[in-house]
């Protein structure tokens, strides 16, 4: 089976990027990392993903000042001219029109810094603190026009701890999402992800059973 090609769309440093990119380099990851585009010329994920030796490129959504739908058509230009098959979005800081969602529908994924569809948008680790919930978390998704709402593939849990800031507890959560993104995008990859009703149902997964119970004994 050919390895999928994948685009990442990045407006900052792509920690989570640097993570999918870490995982395709095993010639077994049904992935590869065709493509990374920046809204931000200034990125500096754009400098690791060409030390890399994967192709990068601009399209600065400044150029096309409040036409949202001109930037991403000259979007979709580039993506469609690497023959991409799905979209990685890892930190862009940009909303997208129905008409480029529609574009990539269930082959398009997204990371979110907490439980959906708890705590959707942004702020995610000082709402959950303040919530006073004692599991947060990450979470991969199909991206839909609705932001934060789509179809769940995967996701991951640590305990908040009573001492914990927003700093501290994004930083652990962000150990998480290294480690579910490569894992959601090989899912989807290798065509595992099957859609029923709204849900992702994944094809050979086991039922893990181990709890986490906070707080401790």
């Amino acid at each position: 089976m050919s390895r999928r090609r994948a685009a990442i769309l990045i407006s900052g440093r792509g920690s989570n990027m640097a993570a999918l990119i870490t995982a395709a380099q095993d010639p077994a990851y049904p992935a590869e990392i065709a493509l990374v585009v920046s809204n931000r010329p200034d990125a500096t994920g754009l400098e690791l993903a060409g030390a890399s030796g994967i192709p990068t490129t601009v399209v600065d959504h400044t150029a096309y000042g409040r036409d949202r739908e001109a930037f991403e058509r000259a979007l979709q230009a580039e993506i469609a001219a690497r023959r991409i098959d799905i979209v990685c979005l890892a930190g862009f800081m940009r909303l997208f029109t129905p008409w480029f969602v529609g574009q990539w529908t269930g082959r398009m994924l997204n990371i979110h810094p907490a439980l959906l569809p708890s705590f959707k948008g942004l702020d995610t680790h000082r709402r959950a603190i303040e919530a006073g919930v004692k599991i947060h978390g990450a979470t991969v998704h199909l991206v839909v026009p609705e932001t934060d709402a789509g179809p769940i593939i995967a996701q991951a849990a640590i305990a908040v701890r009573d001492d914990d800031t927003a700093e501290v507890l994004a930083g652990r959560v962000l150990a998480l999402e290294h480690r579910i993104y490569p894992l959601a995008l090989a899912l989807l990859a290798a065509g595992r992800v099957r859609l029923v009703d709204g849900r992702c149902l994944i094809a050979g997964a086991g039922a893990p059973d181990e709890a986490l119970i906070v707080p401790g004994a």
